[in-house]
C-alpha cells in the first residue's frame, strides 16, 4: 500500500445531487469508510476501473462516517457498497469486496 494517495474523487451529502444524480456519465459510487478493511482493499480495483473505463463511467467515493445522510437515503447497511447510477437512478447494487473484472462486467451490463 505505501503512501500512494488515491486518485479517485469523492463526493459528499452536499454535492451528491450535482456529482451523481445530475452527472452526464453513469456513476459508480463507492460507499466506504477508512476503518473498513475490505473498503480500503477495494481502492486499487476502483482505481483500475476508473482508468480503464474513463469516459464511460465516473467513479466516486462517499465516506459514510462523514456523509451519513446519503448512506441513510440509500439504505446502506454494509460497506463497501457499490451503487451504479444512470440518469440519476440506481441501476445496480453490489455489496462487499469486488474484483476490477467483476466491476467492469457489471458496469458494461448497465451501460
Amino acid at each position: 500500500m505505501g503512501n500512494t494517495k488515491s486518485k479517485l474523487e469523492s463526493t459528499t451529502d452536499v454535492h451528491f445531487e450535482k456529482d451523481v444524480l445530475k452527472s452526464d456519465l453513469p456513476v459508480l459510487l463507492d460507499f466506504w469508510a477508512p476503518w473498513c478493511g475490505p473498503c480500503v482493499m477495494m481502492g486499487p480495483q476502483l482505481e483500475e476501473v476508473a482508468q480503464t473505463m474513463s469516459g464511460k463511467i465516473k467513479v466516486l467515493k462517499l465516506n459514510v462516517d462523514e456523509n451519513p445522510a446519503t448512506a441513510t437515503t440509500y439504505g446502506i447497511m454494509g460497506i463497501p457498497s457499490l451503487l451504479i447510477f444512470k440518469e440519476g437512478k440506481e441501476v445496480k447494487r453490489l455489496v462487499g469486496l469486488q474484483t476490477a473484472e467483476a466491476l467492469a462486467r457489471e458496469i458494461e451490463a448497465t451501460l
